[in-house]
């Protein structure tokens, strides 16, 4: 059975800030508003995500960084490692808990329901990552792009070429979606067949609901019910022809 994630804040201060998370997460911090909270991603050289977090900007030299308990001590040694010789200091904050707004998810140290958040959130389609998810997605397939977690027009970051040539010369097979299926809920990277794969997933009274991400025919096959997303996650992912 699913335990409630647990989740920690980091913060990320110095005149070199800005600049090392520029070259680091898939979205734009340079166009990232002041106190607005956006879940992006540092992906590996296969153009996978290694880290999910959720990035607020204070300003330009001052960042929070949230992310699931079980990758802090990782991320925070990431980050140590690629910003050796950055003029910036990060700390651990401690715990937060997470409250859902209407296009993101945000933190305080008042402690939240947790659960209520995470069937809150798998209902907007607010996909996040724990450390037995690492890895296995690209950004592209959590919809991170709609979400202002991904962008295709700033500099370089770890993965960025394989991220890109996905969203410029190709299409994934596989994307998220909310689905609603019967019986336990299924653990997080459960394989529900070859091309389904459990992102998030909690339990209703009627079974539960899931995000996958899946080839949409898959869904069917299995018996599960596809629920609609919020407008601006709905359909395929595929960068609109010209």
């Amino acid at each position: 059975m699913s335990t409630a994630p647990a989740f920690v804040a980091l913060s990320l201060v110095g005149v070199d800030a800005q600049k090392f998370l520029q070259g680091q997460v898939t979205l734009h911090v340079e166009r990232l508003a002041e106190n607005v909270t956006r879940y992006t991603a540092i992906c590996n050289l296969k153009g996978r995500i290694q880290f999910g977090l959720w990035l607020t900007k204070r300003n330009t030299e001052d960042f929070v960084i949230v992310t699931t308990a079980d990758q802090a001590e990782e991320l925070a040694k990431h980050i140590k490692k690629f910003g050796a010789f950055s003029k910036m200091q990060l700390e651990q904050l401690g715990t937060v808990y997470p409250t859902l707004t209407a296009d993101s998810t945000t933190f305080t140290e008042a402690e939240t329901d947790i659960v209520a958040w995470q069937l809150a959130a798998i209902e907007a389609g607010q996909a996040w990552l724990c450390a037995a998810s690492l890895g296995e997605f690209q950004p592209q397939e959590l919809r991170l792009h709609q979400r202002e977690g991904v962008h295709y027009d700033k500099g370089c970051y770890l993965g960025q070429e394989i991220v890109a040539r996905l969203w410029f010369k190709a299409k994934p097979k596989h994307w998220l979606h909310l689905v609603a299926g019967q019986g336990a809920a299924p653990e997080v990277s459960t394989k529900l067949s070859n091309d389904v794969e459990v992102v998030n997933a909690i339990a209703t009274p009627q079974g539960y609901k899931a995000l996958v991400v899946a080839k949409p025919d898959a869904l069917s096959a299995l018996g599960l019910e596809i629920l609609d997303l919020p407008d601006d996650l709905n359909g395929d992912v595929a960068r609109p022809q010209a």
